[in-house]
């Protein structure tokens, strides 16, 4: 760490000298800002959820971001402590010390970046590095990064560096990358004339990893890994009016590892997305196909922490606590078909079906499903698939069911104070594909919440929740009030109850505090094993037990 910092002190001061021998004075409009977030959990033991027992009194999370922004010149780093963390992350999650630090030169429409960085290329097919806290993901990259604005109707990225992998950098795998993206409104008159404006853009992204021999189990035989894994994005965005169409197509060379057993077959992806939107309605369509497309800095390493891009779900992501219990994980490894259709209408005041107040109603569809793979015609050493081209598919062929999840949600005002919404889904969800096991899981979830405001400071939210199968551990029904006194306080308890299988209680009380720039949360109680999940990316959480306190403030 010491010698990275060194070389950005030394790179900042650089730029700084460079500057003031041009003129020019970076004291001006300076500003500094930051956040501290930590969360804590005083973990008990609860054998009725079957928590694991924790030797720990305390465990938290703690992340303290600090950055400068000037006009020629920006410089930041975070500091973390996740000596003892918090309950689900992976071993090597635990540690302390400052991994994120940058300094980042701008000058007229062109932007140099030394360190860390995060960075995304179209959807994210070849190259997505983010930090999501919830899932305990950080895979920024370690290098440099030059971005070109100062061509007319082009944008230009390149970059270069290590990626992060908790506590490490990956040092024997290296990531290269350029992204470009041509306006072509800003070189053709008739489209801006037309009030049209078409976007073509290309990545390409190279990794390096040390080339090796991976022995195949129980044979004399090994499969040579490639020194060389090259990626190629191509795609088209065109919008005129209130219609928008997206077209994108990603290749992924020969990259055997640990997700497709060593095998030398390439990746692809494609997508079509096509919306419309004016005010009180729009609609959604899209189509993803994709196959073979987990990418990894380090091709044996499994969980998320490696990836180098990530496959965007076409699944809804709701925030309701049953509708997101059993929530779909993208299958970047073995490939799926996957569609997804929004359409959202308001009904206007006054009519037969607005009312008095209006009515809005949201209907969504996700429909996912595996590829028609087919067995290799031949098999390589000990009747493994290693080192072949693995197993073959039509483009159009369908395999497993994944997902499905069909929802309806109505939003009705029914006077001054009192909101209602109501959602119906039905949701169809292969645990054995997500999680391993389970076979397939079939529900209808209803859900009913009412929102009722006393005045311009007292409100008052509850929510009535229930999920009915007959998998895994059948019914479950939810409850939760919610008081609301602005603009400091908010009040809650709530109690997920599984009705149908094994009788237990997940309650749950807690009070959350606002004040300027503060925010402090305080709660105690259960929360049940299942999935955190983001974009397509889940977590498993551990069912646990205990008193929780979150606390966060920016400035």
């Amino acid at each position: 760490m010491g010698q990275i910092t060194t070389r950005l002190t030394c790179a900042a001061a650089a730029a700084v000298m460079a500057l003031a021998a041009h003129g020019i004075n970076i004291k001006d409009d300076v500003a500094i800002h930051g956040s501290v977030q930590t969360s804590f959990l005083f973990p008990e033991n609860d054998p009725a959820i079957n928590a694991d027992p924790v030797d720990k009194k305390i465990l938290f999370n703690t992340y303290a971001d600090f950055g400068l922004v000037s006009k020629y010149v920006d410089a930041g780093f975070r500091f973390e402590f996740m000596k003892w963390p918090l309950p689900g992350y992976e071993k090597d999650f635990a540690g302390w010390g400052v991994p994120n630090i940058y300094v980042k030169g701008k000058y007229k429409g062109l932007e140099l970046t030394a360190g860390d960085f995060y960075e995304q290329f179209g959807s994210g097919f070849i190259l997505r590095t983010y930090e999501e806290r919830n899932l305990g993901i950080d895979n920024s990259i370690r290098g440099g990064r030059l971005k070109v604005n100062s061509v007319n109707g082009m944008r230009l990225t390149v970059l270069g560096g290590v990626q992060r992998r908790y506590w490490d950098w990956f040092k024997h795998s290296q990531i290269y990358g350029a992204d470009v993206e041509f306006y072509m409104e800003d070189y053709f008159k008739s489209l801006r004339d037309h009030g049209a404006a078409w976007m073509i853009g290309g990545s390409y992204v190279l990794k390096h990893e040390d080339e090796k021999i991976k022995k195949i189990s129980g044979t004399d035989f090994g499969i040579r890994l490639p020194k060389f894994v090259n990626a190629l994005d191509v795609r088209s965005r065109f919008n005129k009016g209130r219609f928008s169409l997206l077209g994108e197509f990603a290749w992924k060379g020969q990259d055997p590892s640990f997700d497709n057993d060593y095998t030398y077959a390439n990746g692809t992806a494609y997508m079509l997305s096509g919306s419309y939107s004016k005010t009180g309605l729009s609609a959604l369509v899209q189509v993803k196909r994709s196959e073979n497309m987990a990418f990894r800095s380090q091709r044996e390493m499994d969980g998320s922490s490696a990836m180098i891009n990530n496959m965007p779900a076409f699944a809804y992501q709701h925030t309701y606590a049953l509708a997101s219990l059993y929530p779909f994980a993208t299958q970047a490894a073995d490939g799926e078909w996957a569609f997804q259709g929004s359409f959202a209408y308001t009904f206007k005041r006054k009519t037969a079906l607005g009312g008095r107040y209006g009515t809005k109603i949201n209907v969504n569809a996700s429909y996912i499903r595996g590829l028609d793979h087919r067995a290799p015609a031949q098999l390589g050493p000990n009747g493994t698939i290693w080192g072949t081209d693995g197993t073959s598919t039509s483009f159009f062929g369908l395999g497993d069911n994944y997902y499905h999840d069909f929802n309806i949600q109505i939003e009705k005002k029914l006077t001054p104070s009192l909101q209602m919404s109501f959602l119906y889904m039905n949701q169809l969800y292969n645990q054995t594909a997500v999680e391993g096991h389970g076979g397939d899981v079939k529900s209808n979830i209803f859900v009913l919440e009412g929102k009722y405001k006393f005045n311009k400071r007292l409100t008052l939210r509850a929510e009535l929740q229930y999920l009915t199968t007959r998998q895994d551990q059948k019914d479950w029904a939810y409850g939760l009030v919610e008081l609301t006194v602005l603009p400091y306080l908010m009040f809650s308890v709530s109690d997920m109850w599984n009705c149908g299988d094994t009788g237990t209680h997940y309650y749950m009380a807690g009070v959350t505090g606002n004040y300027r720039a503060n925010r402090l949360m305080l709660s105690y109680g259960r929360t049940r094993e299942g999935y955190n999940c983001s974009g397509g990316v889940c977590r498993k959480v551990p069912a646990y037990h205990g008193f929780q306190v979150a606390y966060s403030y920016y400035f």
